[in-house]
């Protein structure tokens, strides 16, 4: 089934070009199909990037599903066009009424930051406040699992001596957790952060449980016992040069940046990194959209 996207998404021809298939909303509302609906709040600096990857991967299912856009309305966005945020996305408040089949929040680059010195983070905080009673289950990818875990445990994160960057080897915790079902018993995933957050600090707690980390990278999946809540706190979601830009990103700026691992053949910039992600990623969106949204959500929202 295809992802029901806003009409003219620039997204909507990087996928025609993969051979992924999208309906936009003009035609998908002739269907009489109950999608599920997804809200994305994408606090992702390269927002027209973010939107792909992530439709990339909601759009491989059995599901029909619609999704809206929103991002802090507090916050100017220099690296996307205004136009394409005025014509694309709401803000919480369009949105506070409506009740979701299921919410992704994403990463942003402010880990450096305390929570409350964010400048969105009351917005944040109040969408996640809001997912209580309004959204069936949230996905957290990277800053927002540091702030949700933060929001709802008082889980806080720590500094790294050095960025956690590159694409690392992963193990499974629980095997018989919904969330990895399918995954081999080691599989990778990338990885862009500066802080972390401590496994001890997650066993304390007796609703949550840390269903896979790495050696390297640390905790990489949590998940509330009630299926309410997915930590992640890499990023399955990049696509093949997102790593590589980000390194050339922080070159040019001056940033004592290393070279991500297990990245490029033979640890060598100049040849074009290889991906051994995406499946284990596709893996992770579908258990997600089908055992912890369809297989839950109520058919009226309302």
């Amino acid at each position: 089934m295809p992802v029901i996207i806003p009409n003219n998404l620039p997204a909507k021809e990087i996928l025609k070009e993969e051979n992924i298939f999208t309906i936009e909303y003009n035609n998908a509302v002739k269907q009489d199909i109950r999608a599920l609906k997804i809200l994305i709040m994408n606090l992702m600096p390269l927002k027209i990037d973010t939107e792909t990857d992530l439709l990339r991967l909601l759009t491989n299912s059995a599901l029909q599903i619609e999704i809206e856009l929103i991002h802090p309305s507090n916050h100017e966005s220099k690296n996307t066009p205004k136009e394409h945020l005025e014509y694309f996305y709401k803000s919480f408040n369009d949105v506070k009424q409506n009740k979701y089949d299921g919410l992704i929040i994403t990463g942003a680059p402010v880990e450096h930051l305390e929570f409350e010195s964010v400048d969105y983070w009351n917005e944040v905080k109040d969408v996640m406040e809001w997912s209580k009673t309004n959204v069936t289950s949230v996905l957290f990818i990277c800053w927002a699992a540091q702030a949700g875990l933060y929001h709802f445990y008082r889980v806080n994160k720590q500094e790294l001596n050095k960025k956690m960057f590159g694409n690392f080897a992963h193990k499974i915790n629980n095997k018989k957790s919904q969330i990895v079902r399918g995954f081999d018993d080691t599989f990778y995933a990338p990885h862009s952060r500066y802080t972390a957050i401590k496994a001890d600090d997650i066993n304390k707690i007796s609703e949550l449980e840390i269903i896979s980390e790495s050696n390297e990278a640390g905790i990489y999946i949590v998940t509330s016992k009630n299926l309410k809540h997915v930590f992640v706190t890499g990023h399955s979601e990049y696509g093949v040069n997102t790593l590589k830009n980000e390194y050339e990103r922080d070159l040019k700026k001056g940033i004592g940046i290393q070279i991500p691992a297990n990245y490029f053949p033979e640890n060598n910039p100049e040849k074009q990194p290889f991906v051994n992600w995406k499946s284990h990623a596709n893996l992770l969106f579908q258990n997600w959209l089908n055992y912890y949204v369809y297989q839950i959500t109520p058919f009226e929202l309302s």
